[in-house]
């Protein structure tokens, strides 16, 4: 009996100091975690926005398999996991704060002492605050972003989470806009040197033709050998006692002149004809690479604008309390556990 007696005794003493621990470990930070949430927490607000990133190319008729990529997530995936990347880096807050005051709005005296930023808080500070407000989820199935936006004031909300979105846009147009100047680049210039050079081309054939004042070589060649024939018929008539020792040589100076004259021109306005064709299709190189460069341009379509809540979204009181009794739980079973090895390995 009693043994029975002292065994009850220990099995309450044990109890009681497992009540004990469970209170101070567990219950007692739970009902502390619950107060805050419920009384002291300042209110928050979180405006939610979705948005994707499409190619032009997608919606310019594309065929194929080029086409089917194009518009959908597997073709942009690069481009949204570097917004996604962008939103939440220093950079976006810097910008962000810079812009409408990320910092300044918590700081405000409204916002709670555990959520409040200091009057001098660092960058870093500002950022751990910054990526806990700044919830962004990629879906690479469908290629959307989801992003959350939390700050104390409804308003607030909303113009950080348009602010972002035009951050994005203007990093998608940049994020292809090197590309685009490049094609458009070397196209034009290829298209100048053909220009200049079928210039110089016409000039070389005007060139000529003013200075040997020779408009058409054919047919100042017919002109010139029309009156050589008449002149070589009436010589023969008037000289047929001369023979060939009486013919006349300047009609063959002036045939040789105008072959060379037209010789020479024929082969400016060879140059000139080819340089137009090189002018043709260097322009329709430049037109093929304006089309191409359209093509990579990417825009960010808006599928579900922000609009500021009208109730506060955060703080969730009852699933942040019931979420802290289990990690509390956790922590509390983990020590447990460890505590009763040690004391069986230094029992043995």
């Amino acid at each position: 009996y009693r043994i029975q007696r002292d065994l009850a005794r220990r099995r309450r003493r044990r109890m009681a100091m497992l009540a004990m621990r469970l209170a101070l470990f567990v219950f007692l930070p739970t009902a502390l975690v619950g107060i805050y949430y419920g009384r002291y927490a300042s209110p928050l607000y979180a405006t939610v926005s979705q948005f994707q990133i499409q190619s032009a190319e997608s919606g310019s008729g594309a065929s194929g398999l080029s086409g089917m990529l194009g518009g959908s997530g597997l073709g942009t995936n690069q481009d949204a996991v570097a917004v996604q990347s962008y939103l939440t880096s220093r950079d976006a807050m810097l910008r962000l704060d810079e812009d409408l005051g990320f910092r300044r709005a918590f700081q405000d005296p409204s916002v709670d002492a555990i959520k409040r930023l200091p009057a001098d808080a660092t960058n870093e500070a500002t950022f751990s605050l910054y990526k806990d407000s700044v919830k962004i989820g990629y879906d690479p199935t469908e290629g959307v972003l989801n992003m959350e936006v939390i700050a104390p004031d409804p308003q607030l909300s909303e113009q950080f989470s348009r602010a972002l979105i035009s951050y994005a846009e203007q990093l998608v147009d940049a994020l292809t806009s090197r590309m685009r100047s490049d094609q458009m680049d070397g196209a034009r210039e290829t298209y100048q040197d053909a220009e200049e050079k079928m210039l110089a081309a016409q000039l070389r054939v005007q060139e000529l033709q003013e200075r040997l004042g020779v408009l058409d070589p054919v047919a100042e060649s017919g002109v010139v050998m029309a009156q050589v024939s008449m002149l070589e018929g009436q010589l023969a008539e008037k000289q047929l006692e001369l023979g060939q020792l009486q013919s006349n040589a300047r009609p063959l100076q002036s045939r040789n002149s105008l072959a060379a004259i037209g010789g020479e021109l024929r082969v400016a306005e060879a140059e000139m004809l080819t340089r137009q064709e090189m002018l043709a299709a260097a322009a329709a190189q430049m037109e093929t690479a304006r089309i191409e460069a359209n093509k990579q341009v990417r825009y960010l379509s808006l599928s579900i604008a922000p609009i500021p809540p009208d109730e506060a979204t955060y703080p969730r009181a009852f699933q942040n309390t019931l979420v802290a009794f289990l990690v509390f739980s956790g922590i509390y079973l983990m020590l447990s556990l460890t505590a009763s090895i040690l004391r069986e390995q230094v029992s043995t």
